[in-house]
């Protein structure tokens, strides 16, 4: 068997019990042999300030890091006034400088979005799709994954018990390891 690829799994949000981390848990569970999942906190990394380029902080240089020794990357996020949580934009535009040098170049992407309301997180989804293109490699396109309802899925514990909601997550995690396969570098 080949060695699987070490995937970064972003966590969009800095909730302790939120359902981005929870989601993003079950997928490192679900996740085929082909895979090697790792979840990623964004907790520490400090605000983007171009002025610090030239020195980046050490929680830049760590984050930059992950993301470069990875064979790909997962966004996991929930919906914040119908756009991305602003602790992932940060880190994205940490990871993504200096201008030219992006972390997430030549990875494959995969987006997955949240909402305990009827929506999925579709608008973080779809701003994630603008942002990517140009500081990644390629944006897993389909099957896309706008997960909605979240809030019955999980136990008290985090352990998902939403019979539906493992069998679009397990999908979706293979058809990400089937892109990765091609896509990897």
């Amino acid at each position: 068997m080949a060695v699987p690829h070490h995937i970064v799994v972003i966590v969009g949000s800095l909730r302790k019990d939120g359902f981005t981390l929870k989601i993003a848990k079950a997928l490192v569970k679900l996740a085929p042999e082909a895979l090697k999942p790792e979840v990623a906190s964004l907790h520490g990394i400090s605000f983007f300030n171009q002025d610090f380029e030239s020195a980046p902080p050490a929680d830049w240089v760590a984050f930059r890091e992950k993301i470069q020794k990875s064979d790909g990357v997962l966004f996991v996020t929930a919906e914040y006034n119908r756009s991305i949580p602003g602790v992932l934009k940060n880190a994205i535009d940490v990871a993504s400088r200096p201008s030219g040098k992006s972390s997430f170049l030549g990875k494959p992407v995969g987006i997955v979005s949240n909402s305990p309301g009827p929506l999925g997180g579709v608008s973080a989804a779809k701003h994630l799709q603008n942002i990517l293109p140009g500081i990644c490699g390629p944006v897993m396109g389909r099957p896309e994954i706008y997960l909605n309802g979240v809030g019955d899925a999980f136990d008290d514990k985090g352990e998902l018990v939403k019979d539906s909601l493992r069998t679009v997550l397990k999908q979706y995690i293979d058809a990400y390891a089937a892109f990765v396969g091609r896509h990897y570098r």
